[in-house]
């Protein structure tokens, strides 16, 4: 907790704790030196005197023994009335606090327009926020486990607690408002139903989902997914490639997509580049001599990609192109045409 009012009140917690030690301290004491008390009996009768809870007393009372229980009944009620009201105090102060901070998250996630969810905050899921992060994307993150989301909640990564299968969770992830949804669950039939549902709630949404499983990948296709990775699948392939291919892997390892001073790959779209209302084409655009990059792919409006695309190929309107250069390059690239 970094709130002012609940360390404020920790110290106070912290202050009565030690407060009633030394009241229990100093009653053991001193029945154990005014009425020859055992230790234990001096403990009960110092227990039974705090509580106030009437029992009887061990043996009977000299004047000393009772003039100092007089001073420990009185010490007793103040210091025990303090440490019950600073306790009361936190918890009150501590559920209200986190009450507030909910509201406040869940605020900012209703003003959040055009972002990305992510349903688990797994292996796969972690990955994905952290690469979002640093494309200064915005994004929520759905997990059941409280605990997990509370260690990682900031002001960067807010979570939304709760299971990512139910419509009000997702509505409350702002899924009428986002444009991408990545469904990053452990279990296939969690990502089914959380795909199931999210395209009934945006038909517009571009859904990614995780599976575990090749037998799922149609079904969750046919269920509203527009991409389906199988994590497994691409480990394999990624393992055989080295054999087969280790150059050209170890090439591509070296590509950076991640980063704001490193990287190697862009996508841009093509509006971003020109006014689309005369078509250019590649050779009109220029690229490789304006800032180095070439442009290694295109992606027409339909969503097919063509590789290594021929320099008389018409630039149209929502298409976009993907370009391959050094550091320096892409970052000349970005501050011309102010990506």
């Amino acid at each position: 907790m970094h709130n002012p009012l609940i360390k404020l009140l920790r110290s106070k917690i912290y202050t009565a704790i030690a407060l009633l030690i030394l009241l229990l301290s100093a009653g053991v004491i001193g029945f154990r030196i005014l009425s020859q008390l055992s230790w234990i009996d001096a403990l009960y009768m110092t227990v039974i005197t705090i509580t106030t809870v009437g029992f009887g007393e061990v043996q009977p009372l000299d004047e000393s023994s009772k003039v100092f229980t007089v001073f420990l009944i009185l010490t007793s009620v103040v210091i025990v009335g303090y440490a019950i009201s600073v306790i009361t105090e936190y918890i009150l102060s501590r559920n209200n606090f986190e009450g507030l901070k909910q509201r406040k998250m869940q605020k900012k996630i209703d003003s959040l327009k055009n972002h990305i969810i992510i349903c688990g905050y797994g292996r796969n899921g972690k990955q994905a926020a952290k690469k979002l992060l640093a494309y200064n994307k915005e994004f929520v993150i759905i997990e059941r486990n409280k605990e997990l989301a509370e260690k990682h909640q900031s002001e960067e990564v807010p979570f939304i607690i709760g299971n990512a299968n139910e419509d009000e969770t997702l509505l409350h992830a702002g899924i009428e408002h986002a444009v991408t949804l990545i469904s990053a669950l452990p279990n296939d039939a969690d990502n089914l139903f959380v795909v199931l549902s999210s395209r009934q709630l945006n038909s517009k949404l571009n859904i990614i989902s995780r599976a575990s499983q090749e037998a799922s990948y149609k079904k969750l296709k046919l269920a509203g997914a527009d991409n389906v990775i199988l994590p497994d699948k691409i480990g394999g392939d990624h393992m055989a490639s080295l054999v087969v291919v280790p150059g050209l892997l170890e090439f591509i390892d070296n590509l950076s997509i991640v980063g704001k001073a490193n990287v190697n790959i862009e996508e841009i779209a093509v509006e971003q580049l020109y006014n689309t209302s005369e078509v250019q084409t590649i050779r009109d655009l220029d690229l490789r001599n304006k800032t180095g990059c070439s442009i290694i792919g295109f992606k027409d409006e339909k969503g097919e990609y063509i590789i290594n695309p021929e320099a008389e190929l018409k630039l149209t309107s929502k298409s976009k192109i993907i370009v391959l250069g050094r550091p320096e390059q892409i970052q000349k690239l970005n501050s011309l045409y102010n990506l």
